[in-house]
């Protein structure tokens, strides 16, 4: 392999122009199938061998042909290295030193069941019955498990594709169908009109017995008219797929516009798989989804996935633009793609649903404040991160790439003005369709627009770990301000203080006194800014810009006094700022409580939900302090819900708007999580009925979650048996969801071992077992026995999950990294000391952070918290 600096790559001999690829034999018993692919080249240099990408693959020879030679080129020998995944094929004379050709390699391969690559997906069908269905999932470097191919996303080529399938399938891919011709035997081949240009990772095909709802753009597309959007299931499942049609069909004209390029395809495919590593994947022309993020029913789905599946639509049909179109030149710029296609979902989600604020629950942990908890952390990475190989890849598909990329993005948007920043990327887009850009292509194209230099002031953002904490200091008539690098162990070093970023403050027209100068950024470590309304200032408004700011807890309490007069986001923003505070030690948890206690009055669905998940985490960290902290914390969340809880009650009226039904299930699992009697005994009455089957509509589909968790966690093997029950037989697209994340809340010792035995069994797929990870780990009586059963079953464990890394990683993260003990942190370490952890290093860094960061600020304030609830908690 060539390798640079920071990269291993392919030789660079001979490019890729065309793939011509035909799958037959499909052995849909075994698992099986061969293969023929002819890859037209380029020949750069002379060479005595082909190196290309290979996995799990068997090649069985092939030829060379030279264009305007006489005689082929004999493959002599086939080398596969399974470490590096490069196939050399030697030959038995050099290539040419220019000019074209093509190699053929013949192939087979299997159809695994590990979410990568060509694999199969286990589902019940109409009739209940196990089937399967075949999909492809290739990004970051699995289409080399599927055919021999140059894998990477700057060796662009056209390709054409042809399978051999049953009569009885429908068979898929980027394009539409060219041709479907009968074979006899009751087989019949399928060939696909050509893809353009595009990264060998973006190239997609699926296969089953497949039905579909059909929909068309509104726009006319120039020689295509009025483009075909189409939602494809497996057969039952079709109608669920309106929500998803109806979005889609709107969202690609509304693209086509915003971006200034008509959508490029012929059409428009979302296609539901039963079995998937991620959320969607962006395909061109073939999106491909879990089921939870394209399906939703209005009879029987928690309105929550109504939200989902508009914002996950949305954010892969960006892609078809913003990385298909235009591609990151190499895997250390992902952020360029999932950072960009982030914001943009959110963005076209508001135009369309400006009921749902979704720029407040943007600032929410649905975004901003997860990638500030990773971001907090040692262990994090630059969003611009030098990538080596495949298993570095997959460990940046994180909140970094896509959370902290897109919160970037919505600071820079802010900054420049929407409308200038997207006329920018227009221009991006524009100039380098059909091929790859870096970072620096696309600063180069804001800067022509917005007439100023972006790189100088974005630079930082992008290549420098972590983000700044703004510390304020007040004096008549002006603010001192001081930017820091924020980590959440509060203890930064000077050596890793060494960056200053530019930072935007965001302050509002009557944050100044009239007439006073207007200072727009911070761009040194500290300045003073004059003429401030002492009154009413706040920086960063809206929560535009990517830092947390640590006010004077006098300025704490006055905005908390002046919240109505305050966004959503900002408000927010304000809690989750203070909560950093209180756990990095630059500001105090009693503080924070204080200033939780003030908020009872709230009516903000999305305000409600940062408040109560702050308090959540403030009472996992500090649950193993003493008996009187944990109970006095519980009594402290009960006081605060229960007017609220108590004044929405239980009852949807007609017509009610989306955020009051989320309201209403956020209020009722919290007040029944923190001991509500009256919440519980009516929870627990509207289970009995719905799980006996007595009354199926006792329990609002909203409120599964909410009712579910509560009867589990105050029941018994009689609750436990009925939501698995319920989890075993429901056909509801969210229903195994909400029944794992449910059972999660089980506190009897047996049960939480019958969960975790359930766990690692075949009844749940690997797609799902961090969603019973979660659960249990957020459960202060079942997150050791969780530790335990992983060191006891790691063989299992690892056998199960590491055929796909991001699987592995992801179970881990969310398995360890709740504990607020030094002890477990050392433990943990010792147990993977031996290890082979390439592939999941990171995460293991990123657990050992967080268990620090809770541990100290136990350590720190636990004393504190125990004085202040005495004081102030009515037992």
């Amino acid at each position: 392999m060539a390798s640079t600096t920071d990269r291993e790559t392919l030789p660079s001999d001979v490019k890729p122009v065309h793939y011509d690829l035909d799958l037959i034999k499909l052995d849909l018993n075994a698992f099986t199938y061969d293969g023929q692919v002819r890859i037209s080249l380029e020949f750069k240099h002379q060479a005595s061998s082909i190196s290309l990408n290979c996995k799990e693959l068997s090649l069985h020879g092939g030829r060379l042909t030279v264009d305007g030679s006489d005689g082929d080129i004999t493959i002599s020998k086939i080398e596969c290295n399974k470490k590096t995944e490069v196939a050399k094929l030697s030959l038995e004379r050099p290539t040419p030193r220019g000019g074209t050709g093509v190699l053929e390699i013949n192939f087979s391969g299997s159809i695994n069941h590990e979410m990568a690559g060509f694999y199969r997906s286990a589902y019940k069908n109409d009739e209940r019955k196990d089937d399967w269905m075949f999909s492809t999932q290739f990004e970051s470097c699995d289409a080399r498990r599927a055919f021999p191919c140059f894998d990477e996303p700057n060796l662009k080529a056209t390709y054409d594709f042809s399978i051999t399938i049953p009569e009885n399938f429908t068979a898929l891919s980027n394009q539409p169908v060219k041709e479907s011709k009968p074979l006899g035997d009751g087989l019949r081949k399928v060939s696909f009109e050509r893809v353009p240009k595009m990264s060998t990772y973006l190239l997609a095909w699926a296969c089953g017995e497949f039905e579909y709802v059909e929909d068309f753009t509104d726009r006319e597309y120039d020689g295509r008219g009025k483009l075909p959007v189409r939602v494809y299931t497996t057969k039952g499942l079709k109608e669920q797929g309106r929500f998803a049609l109806l979005n889609a069909k709107k969202i690609v004209d509304y693209f086509s516009e915003i971006f200034r390029i008509d959508y490029p395809l012929p059409k428009v495919d979302l296609l539901a798989v039963h079995e998937f590593s991620h959320g969607a994947m962006e395909n061109w022309g073939l999106i491909t989804y879990r089921t939870t993020a394209v399906l939703f029913d209005e009879k029987t789905s928690d309105s929550r996935y109504k939200n989902r599946v508009a914002y996950v639509v949305a954010h892969e049909l960006a892609h078809q633009w913003f990385g298909n179109l235009v591609t990151m030149d190499w895997w250390s710029e992902l952020w360029l793609n999932e950072g960009f296609a982030t914001w943009v979902g959110w963005y076209a989600i508001d135009h369309f649903y400006p009921e749902w604020d979704v720029w407040g629950q943007f600032v929410t942990q649905e975004s901003l404040q997860t990638a500030f908890a990773l971001d907090g952390l040692r262990g994090s990475h630059p969003i611009e991160v030098p990538v080596r190989n495949a298993l570095d890849i997959d460990q940046i598909f994180d909140h970094i790439s896509y959370l902290k990329g897109s919160g970037t993005i919505r600071m820079l948007s802010s900054h420049l003005g929407v409308e200038t920043f997207l006329l920018g990327v227009a221009r991006y887009l524009k100039k380098h369709a059909y091929g790859n850009a870096t970072t620096v292509d696309l600063w180069a194209a804001l800067s022509e627009e917005a007439k100023t230099d972006v790189a100088t002031f974005m630079s930082n953002w992008i290549k420098s770990i972590g983000f700044p904490v703004l510390t304020v200091t007040e004096d008549s008539g002006h603010i001192l301000l001081q930017q820091k690098r924020f980590l959440s162990t509060g203890d930064v070093k000077p050596e890793e203080d060494q960056t200053t970023w530019w930072v935007p403050l965001f302050l509002s027209e009557k944050s100044f006194a009239a007439g006073s100068e207007r200072i727009t950024a911070l761009t040194s470590k500290e300045a003073v800014i004059k003429g401030i309304n002492a009154n009413c200032y706040k920086l960063n408004n809206n929560q535009n810009g990517f830092y947390r700011v640590n006010y004077p807890a006098e300025r704490l309490v006055k905005l908390g006094e002046m919240r109505k007069q305050l966004s959503v986001a900002d408000r927010i923003g304000l809690i989750a700022d203070a909560a950093a505070m209180a756990l990095s030690g630059l500001g105090s948890t009693t503080g924070l409580l204080s200033f939780l206690a003030a908020l009872q009055d709230e009516e903000s669905y999305l305000v409600w939900a940062e408040l109560i998940e702050q308090l959540g985490k403030l009472r996992s960290v500090f649950s193993e302090c003493s008996q009187e902290i944990r109970d006095g914390l519980k009594k402290f969340t009960l006081d605060l819900v229960t007017p609220a809880a108590e004044r929405i009650g239980w009852d949807y009226g007609e017509g009610e708007d989306f955020l009051t039904g989320r309201l209403r299930a956020l209020l009722i699992s919290a007040a029944g999580g923190s001991g509500h009697r009256g919440v519980i005994a009516e929870a627990q009455r509207r289970f009995k009925l719905y799980t006996s089957g007595k009354d199926r509509s006792a329990v609002h589909p909203n409120l599964r979650l909410a009712v579910f968790r509560i009867a589990i966690a105050e029941g018994g093997q009689e609750e436990y048996d009925a939501v698995l029950n319920e989890y075993l037989s429901t056909s509801a697209v969210d229903g195994k969801e909400i029944c794992l994340s449910a059972l999660g809340r089980v506190r009897k010792s047996e049960l939480i071992q019958q969960f975790l035995e359930l766990m690692m069994s075949d009844k749940i797929k690997t797609q799902d077992k961090h969603t019973p990870a979660i659960s249990l780990s957020n459960n202060v009586h079942a997150r050791h026995a969780l530790w335990e059963f992983i060191k006891k079953n790691w063989g299992i464990i690892y056998q199960q999950l590491s055929g796909n890394m991001v699987v592995l990683d992801r179970f881990l993260k969310n398995s360890l990294n709740k504990f607020a003990s030094l002890d477990v942190k050392e433990d943990i370490e010792k147990f993977f000391a031996d290890k082979d952890t390439h592939g999941y290093e990171k995460g293991l860094a990123i657990i050992g952070d967080s268990i620090r960061s809770n541990a100290n600020w136990v350590q720190r304030d636990q004393e504190d918290v125990g004085k202040w609830v005495k004081e102030h908690v009515k037992a």
